[in-house]
């Protein structure tokens, strides 16, 4: 892997995030939906901060479904339907939103672990994206085996391999209308000599180096995404007695510049019940988002509205930081 920026950094008191912006991080005009489909998922990735797991049973029901078919139908000011989970193409209400997205001409992003497409029922995905016109973000969050394999479990690299071959085989990484990225996590750090991830566009040429070069596999961008410290991520910093530590040095590297391209600001982040919070880190640790009358907002309360832009201001969590720490970082990848 490229050479990692590394500090060990003592600082024990936190500023609260909020107490770092010179103003409130107001919300934008809603672009983006993002829809959590639910917990459940074939791996048990050691950095998951949704907690997933193939013991998870949650998913969206067919009533919410039919609601946020409703608001992608609803409203164009949604220019992008962001599906994740757990594996979001294993979860109900998968395909129904994909095809309404397509439907009214909104870009879809389905963020696939690619293991899924070797799992009985769900081998018909690849082609089933491609015909859809669905942009792949995947999980790779290095190009060498054996740092995948002991971030997300055995053999997984090799699937995921196989995966990629066959989307390049569909025309994904080829086709400009058929968006293949990867997605790049630094490993969870067991000392205090913490990093963040590469610049995005040099470690891109080096993955796709490696990969053209040992699998003639393509792709188009790479994302580089820092780990929050949340879900097991934040369970594995605690059993290092890291937790405090990792926050000090993600508010060291924090940098203003990020502020405005911040995801969290035009878009919604709905879970498999309905609820709507700023951001998919937000609804993991449940700080729900906030109307202008500072109540708790449902998709119910959105079509009821007749309007999106219902929230006057993010909700802040300390892990923001990590959305903010160097060139920073998002669902789309480095923010600078």
């Amino acid at each position: 892997m490229v050479q990692q920026l590394e500090c060990s950094f003592q600082k024990s008191k936190i500023t609260p995030f909020a107490e770092k912006l010179e103003n409130p991080l107001s919300k934008q005009k809603i672009s983006t939906l993002q829809i959590n489909l639910g917990k459940r998922c074939n791996l048990a990735c050691s950095h998951c901060h949704v907690d997933a797991s193939p013991k998870r049973t949650e998913e969206l029901s067919p009533e919410i479904c039919q609601q946020l078919i409703a608001i992608i139908q609803k409203f164009p000011q949604i220019k992008v339907v962001d599906l994740t989970g757990g594996a979001p193409e294993m979860l109900h209400g998968f395909r129904p939103i994909v095809e309404a997205a397509r439907e009214t001409g909104k870009e879809v992003i389905v963020r696939s672990n690619l293991t899924i497409y070797f799992e009985t029922g769900f081998r018909d995905i690849p082609e089933y994206c491609a015909r859809h016109q669905v942009r792949v973000v995947a999980s790779l969050p290095c190009y060498l085996e054996d740092n995948v394999d002991k971030m997300r479990g055995n053999g997984v690299y090799e699937k995921s391999i196989q995966a990629l071959q066959w989307l390049n085989k569909l025309g994904y990484g080829h086709d400009p209308s058929l968006m293949l990225d990867l997605v790049y996590n630094p490993p969870l750090p067991t000392s205090e000599k913490f990093s963040l991830a590469p610049p995005q566009e040099d470690l891109e040429q080096d993955y796709k180096k490696f990969l053209k070069e040992h699998f003639d596999i393509s792709f188009d961008n790479l994302l580089t995404i820092t780990n929050l410290p949340i879900g097991r991520s934040k369970f594995h910093l605690e059993k290092y007695q890291l937790h405090q530590k990792y926050l000090g040095f993600l508010e060291q590297n924090f940098n203003p510049d990020t502020v405005d391209n911040l995801m969290c600001r035009n878009e919604l982040s709905i879970d498999y019940l309905g609820n709507v919070y700023d951001c998919d880190f937000n609804q993991m640790e449940n700080i729900p988002a906030k109307s202008t009358l500072n109540q708790k907002l449902t998709v119910t309360d959105l079509l009821k509205a007749d309007n999106l832009d219902v929230i006057q201001e993010v909700k802040t969590a300390n892990y923001c930081y990590g959305c903010t720490a160097g060139a920073g970082s998002s669902c789309g990848g480095a923010l600078t």
